[in-house]
């Protein structure tokens, strides 16, 4: 694929496509840091009002599960850098079996949500008349859990979606990775994902355990 080829109508030149590329996602994960910064915002202030409450419903929270779907995310980011490195020397073949196995890694997270949800409903830790914690306040931290878990799950579901549709073009020789940003593009709102998760993670698995 020639440079030509690979310009958008709207765009004079690569350059300009790449800025103008690289702008847009900037800005939609601009307004994505502000959508979780505040519900993180929202988990300081009731865990600075609630402090003992929230230690105590953090504790029931299951860290091996956190732990390892924090160990699934890490890998993750480093196939899907990957994917990026080989998609600009050109190796497309390579750059797609990368994002596949960042797929795998997305799902594997997914299933073990799934577990940990099923458990967490099971322990009657679902907000609502079957909730069995107390302080009332407990509630809270759990309604957040599962608000911002399943926001982040629904994130990294639309995540896999993108990377999955990447991997098919690119088995089809549909564009060349060294002259299209949509591999890039799409593995830094992977990255976004994973980062949420970092901070999730200690804040939802880890308080009042040391």
């Amino acid at each position: 694929m020639t440079d030509q080829a690979a310009i958008a109508e709207q765009f004079d030149d690569l350059a300009q496509q790449r800025e103008a590329t690289e702008i847009g996602i900037w800005a939609f994960l601009a307004t994505e840091v502000l959508f979780f910064g505040a519900l993180l915002v929202c988990y300081a202030v009731y865990r600075y009002q609630y402090p003992a409450a929230f230690l105590a419903a953090a504790r029931e929270a299951n860290v091996v599960f956190g732990t390892v779907n924090a160990a699934l995310l890490l890998t993750s980011s480093m196939t899907v850098a990957l994917a990026v490195r080989m998609g600009r020397a050109g190796q497309a073949r390579l750059s797609g079996h990368a994002l596949l196995a960042t797929v795998a890694l997305g799902l594997g997270f997914l299933v073990v949500k799934a577990f940990e949800y099923t458990g967490d409903i099971q322990d009657g830790l679902f907000p609502g008349p079957g909730f069995r914690l107390a302080p009332p306040q407990t509630q809270i931290f759990w309604s957040l859990y599962w608000i911002m878990t399943g926001v982040h799950a629904l994130h990294l579901i639309v995540g896999i979606g993108v990377l999955l549709t990447i991997f098919v073009l690119l088995r089809r020789s549909a564009f060349d990775p060294r002259h299209n940003t949509t591999v890039e593009v799409s593995c830094l709102y992977w990255h976004f994902v994973d980062i949420v998760w970092i901070f999730l993670y200690p804040l939802l698995y880890l308080p009042g355990r040391s």
